[in-house]
Parts: C-alpha cells; structure tokens; sequence
C-alpha cells in the first residue's frame, strides 16, 4: 500500500546561486557527507545537488510533514542502492515519522527517481509499505 507521495522541482541556477554565495555554510546546513562526497567530485555540482534538494522536499512532502514537526533538511539522505538505483536513507525526525506511519506487521520503502533537464532538476519519492 502507498503511504505517501511527493514531487519538487528544483531550479539548479538557484542551487548553483546559493553554492556560490555561501559554499559550504549552504551545503553543510543542507545535504549529508555522503552527500556532498558524491556531488561535489562531479564535474556538474550544481545539476547533482540540485537534484538531492528536490528528492529531500519530495521525500519531505511524502512523509506528510514537509520540513516541520522534526524534520529536517539532513534527516534524509539520498544514497544508491548496489544497483545504482537511487532511494532514501532516513535518520532522525524523518525516520520517526516514517516509523509512525507504517502499519504494524509491514516494512517501508521509499521508492525515488531523480532527473534534470537544465534548467530544471526534478525528483519523486514514494513510501510503500510491504508486509514485512
């Protein structure tokens, strides 16, 4: 069953603005180390955290809290699974809410796909629940 879906589009020039003006005061407030490990070693920094922002609103929105109610910006984390296939990893208040919206008896998984089209980076998450 579907507990929830979310979707953003982002502008990489705002992304790419706020890397400029404020460098790592913007992307340690924002994204993980593993984040900013893989963003920051591709030729297009910007289009790749841009990218990452819009999974973490999606994935904010599908959670039904957006950044509130303990959820926050390095709560999710956007990793890949040993296929390459992009999904979320949760921590903190996120992964509470997470917790707190799954039926008894089932398991979570958050599906994201992730794309750009500059100027435009786009992502969707969506948290299914699967018996466990």
């Amino acid at each position: 069953m579907i507990l929830g879906i979310g979707s953003d589009l982002c502008d990489i020039r705002r992304i790419e603005r706020s890397l400029e003006r404020f460098g790592e005061r913007f992307t340690h407030r924002i994204y993980t180390e593993g984040e900013r490990v893989r963003s920051d070693r591709r030729a297009a920094r910007a289009p790749s955290y841009a990218r990452r922002f819009a999974a973490k609103e999606a994935c904010a929105k599908a959670l039904g809290t957006g950044l509130s109610h303990g959820v926050f910006w390095r709560d999710m984390e956007v990793v890949n699974l040993p296929s390459g296939r992009p999904t979320m990893q949760l921590t903190g208040g996120a992964l509470e809410r997470l917790k707190g919206m799954t039926p008894a008896g089932h398991k979570a998984v958050v599906h994201v796909s992730l794309t750009d089209d500059p100027p435009m980076a786009q992502a969707f998450v969506i948290i299914e629940a699967l018996p466990a």
